[in-house]
């Protein structure tokens, strides 16, 4: 991950909220967006998104089976949660949205924030 002004960037992606947390991996969990090349986006969650990116684009059976076939992938979007159950809760809210709504995440990445208030709720 390197820093880029003010903002952590990770795979050439803005990291939301990436500020240092002190703590165990278990209240370090991200949301992301991968872009396949047929267009289709992939929501996911993972406390290590670089290594869970990595085991989509294998060939292995690690990754996910919505996105074999689908190669190449782009990571397009990250955001630190911390705990699990909040990522659960965010990457569903995510996932009911239409593609539209989506794409809208991922040009102001400020606006999962919403999403991020009504699955505290």
């Amino acid at each position: 991950m390197e820093r880029i002004g003010h903002v952590q960037v990770s795979a050439g992606v803005p990291v939301i909220g990436s500020a240092n947390v002190k703590g165990s991996i278990m209240s370090n969990w991200h949301v992301y967006l991968i872009r396949c090349h047929d267009g289709s986006l992939y929501t996911g969650i993972a406390t290590n998104v670089a290594r869970r990116f990595a085991e989509h684009q294998e060939k292995g059976c690690r990754g996910s089976k919505y996105l074999r076939g689908r190669r190449p992938l782009t990571l397009v979007l990250e955001k630190r949660l911390g705990s699990r159950s909040l990522a659960l809760r965010v990457e569903n809210k995510i996932k009911k949205l239409s593609k539209a709504r989506k794409e809208n995440l991922i040009k102001v990445p400020e606006s999962i924030e919403d999403l991020v208030r009504l699955a505290s709720e």
